[in-house]
């Protein structure tokens, strides 16, 4: 009995010290997601799951339910600045995010359902569609890809193909308009729900071609939408009995809060095409990493 006690406080320290060791792993990890989300200004949050999983070994359906407290609570941070300075369009914001608030449970009882491994590849299968994305948007417009990270604000006055506006750039909720934003919100809380993921690789594409916002606001308004939406997931995970580790996910916020700040001011400097591209150069690699794992 004596041996077994003395052997436990020789491993005492040491168990400490990984503990500690953990800690700070999760701190930096969570300053990495959010570093990237506030450089690139969209997308980084994306990285969030596949660090949890192979990085710190959370089982992928409670990596989930982490990156979607980080996530939200970045765009929380994020959503309530932009909001100050009048760049938010709050009615079009809530609608989105009415529509994304029911798909969000949804994402998440669809994931309970689908095995892990399936779960990561079809991840991995996002992440290449996102990467892609971006690097089309760098190459064919790479103005937005300065503009998503700039100070000013667009007074919205596009025309966009469903949504119409009055001529103070106010939004005209038709019966076309309401359906179009119901439908890509749905999406955006479907896929959040499942993967755990912001969605604003949706959301802003959505808010500029639907509803005819200019970029700026477009990315205001979608952190926003992000943080409501991050929230019914969130509640749907703990709902469905998928507790979330507390301490993980409070250091994960927290290095994903410092981060994104830090993330942002280097932004202004570093923004351009190529950054753009080597984001998405590094999603493909991470995506060809998961899949490798997954059939090993």
């Amino acid at each position: 009995m004596f041996a077994l006690i003395d052997g436990l406080l020789a491993f005492a320290p040491s168990a400490a010290a990984f503990v500690e060791a953990q800690a700070l792993v999760a701190l930096a990890f969570g300053g990495l997601v959010g570093f990237s989300l506030g450089l690139t200004g969209g997308g980084g949050s994306i990285f969030a799951v596949p660090l949890l999983v192979y990085g710190l070994g959370v089982r992928p359906r409670e990596a989930i339910g982490v990156s979607l407290a980080a996530v939200g609570a970045n765009a929380l941070v994020g959503g309530l600045r932009r909001l100050s300075r009048g760049e938010v369009e709050v009615r079009t914001g809530l609608l989105f995010t009415a529509a994304g608030m029911v798909g969000a449970p949804a994402g998440s009882w669809l994931g309970s359902r689908v095995p892990e491994g399936v779960l990561l590849v079809l991840f991995a299968g996002l992440m290449v569609a996102v990467a892609a994305r971006m690097w089309r948007q760098a190459s064919r417009n790479p103005e937005e890809t300065r503009a998503v990270r700039g100070p000013s604000i667009d007074p919205g006055d596009g025309r966009g193909p469903s949504c119409r506006r009055d001529p103070e750039g106010r939004p005209t909720l038709t019966s076309r308009c309401f359906a179009v934003l119901l439908v890509a919100g749905l999406v955006t809380g479907v896929l959040s729900g499942l993967f755990g993921v912001g969605g604003g690789f949706v959301i802003v594409p959505a808010l500029v071609l639907v509803a005819g916002m200019g970029i700026h606001r477009a990315v205001a308004t979608s952190l926003l939408v992000i943080a409501l939406i991050g929230a019914s997931g969130v509640a749907s995970h703990l709902a469905a009995g998928r507790p979330l580790p507390l301490t993980l996910t409070l250091l994960f916020v927290a290095g994903g809060v410092a981060g994104m700040e830090l993330g942002s001011l280097a932004g202004r400097r570093l923004a351009g095409p190529r950054l753009q591209k080597l984001f998405a150069s590094a999603m493909i690699a991470v995506a060809a990493f998961i899949v490798l794992k997954s059939l090993a």
